[in-house]
């Protein structure tokens, strides 16, 4: 099931992210390490690799010779590490991912495998995405009659696999998982497995971009006597968003507060990313401020769901070396509705919270933060920074570092670009900070040396 946290990542605005290569810089290479949400062993990277390069060749049985060998040679850990990369949504390796269901069936044969509901749901949704339907409903069958006199985990497999072909885009698996759901909703007499099944119905429509229909479901699940969560709703509300369906989003938000759930931080952050995918500039601004009337606090992500949509700032950062060096010169640049959404930001404690400040050392971390949102900060940064240092009220610390990230998961050659547009502030300014040798991730200089070229 997908957790909470989870559901608040897959909500994060993706356009442009502290790693986003231009889109002709981006190159799905054999080495890269990640894949969805698993990453990748080293002895997973070398099969993976080999497999590659035997498929290209078009030889089935060298293929899965390859297959059956490394999963006789691997520990249990690093077959499964394996498998799982291949069924992810995201894998950088999508022309492999049909050998998923070669390589499942060769870990059955081993004498450590035990069946797994969540990793045969996403089985069964890979094969639906590829059509391979025969093969989808024998999994299926031979599920359903091993759990049948086990009610819950039957359940719980139900959820899985609808969850699973939601997020791969597969109606039709999506169509027959639901209508088990609905068959054990009108059969079981437990509420934990009509609340489990109702969680993910409703969860899986949003995502299959059917958030009326998830509504509806929510109605049905008060009916019953259940009460959805915060988590539900979310769902809802961030998928009625991202289809611009905005004045459905707000009579969903006031829903939600009609029923006393929280619109939080993370609720929030969905709003404004929705409004700003679909141009409502001057929305994300009433809704900042009613954040702040609400007392509803700012996060990172609330600097990346509004600085994403800034077409000025994103187009500074990203096409261009000339930016402004100080807020001052950024708002007198951008248009209207821009710096009002600036100077929103700007006065939360969004920095003041990113800061630590104390003898030993004063950092910045930048990680989490998305290019126009680095940006934003580290201007902030070194005027609070110039601001602590010259009026003489804070201690000077024994060393100043700005954490920045190597670029190890970015798409561009391992090279950061929030570290590279750190740096092109230092150039510009000609601040002292270096890159640390010990962490090429981090900007360093001595406390006295930044104060002595701050004031």
């Amino acid at each position: 099931m997908i957790s909470d946290c989870r559901l608040a990542i897959l909500f994060t605005p993706l356009p442009w992210n502290y790693s986003h290569p231009h889109p002709q810089q981006i190159k799905f290479l054999v080495r890269c390490k990640r894949g969805g949400d698993t990453l990748l062993t080293k002895q997973g990277q070398r099969f993976l690799s080999s497999l590659a390069a035997v498929a290209v060749a078009g030889d089935s049985s060298a293929t899965n010779r390859l297959i059956r060998k490394f999963v006789a040679g691997s520990p249990k850990s690093v077959a499964l590490n394996a498998l799982s990369y291949l069924l992810s949504r995201q894998t950088s390796h999508l022309h492999l991912s049909p050998l998923a269901f070669s390589l499942y069936k060769e870990i059955t044969e081993a004498s450590w495998f035990i069946w797994n509901s969540k990793l045969v749901a996403d089985l069964i949704a890979l094969l639906n995405k590829q059509e391979q339907y025969e093969e989808s409903q024998r999994l299926i069958s031979q599920a359903v009659f091993n759990l049948t006199s086990r009610d819950r985990d039957l359940a719980l497999f139900y959820c899985n696999m609808l969850e699973s072909n939601s997020r791969h885009g597969s109606r039709r698996g999506f169509d027959q998982s639901y209508a088990y759901l609905t068959e054990l909703l009108a059969s079981s007499s437990s509420l934990f497995i009509k609340r489990q099944a109702c969680k993910s119905m409703i969860v899986g429509s949003s995502q299959m971009g059917l958030p009326h229909e998830a509504e509806k479901m929510v109605e049905e699940m008060r009916n019953k006597g259940l009460k959805p969560s915060l988590f539900e709703c979310r769902s809802i509300l961030y998928e009625y968003g991202k289809l611009g369906f905005l004045e459905d989003m707000e009579r969903y938000l006031h829903q939600m507060e009609k029923d006393g759930l929280e619109i939080d931080t993370v609720c929030s952050n969905m709003v404004l990313s929705s409004y700003g995918a679909h141009g409502a500039l001057l929305k994300m601004v009433l809704w900042l401020r009613k954040m702040k009337n609400s007392e509803i606090p700012y996060s990172i992500r609330t600097y990346n769901s509004v600085l994403n949509h800034c077409p000025t700032i994103i187009s500074l950062v990203m096409e261009s070396n000339d930016f402004p060096l100080s807020v001052v010169e950024l708002v007198g640049i951008l248009k209207d509705e821009e710096v009002l959404l600036v100077k929103e930001l700007i006065e939360s404690p969004v920095l003041e919270d990113a800061i630590e400040w104390n003898a030993g050392e004063a950092k910045l971390d930048l990680h989490g933060m998305h290019l126009s949102s680095a940006y934003l900060i580290m201007i902030q940064w070194m005027e609070e920074t110039r601001s602590r240092f010259c009026n003489g009220n804070c201690a000077i610390p024994e060393e100043i570092v700005v954490v920045c990230g190597a670029g190890k998961h970015s798409n561009l050659r391992r090279e950061s670009p929030v570290k590279q547009l750190v740096k092109k502030l230092m150039v510009r300014t000609g601040c002292p900070m270096r890159i640390n040798r010990k962490n090429i991730g981090c900007f360093v200089a001595k406390g006295k040396v930044l104060k002595k070229w701050f004031c």
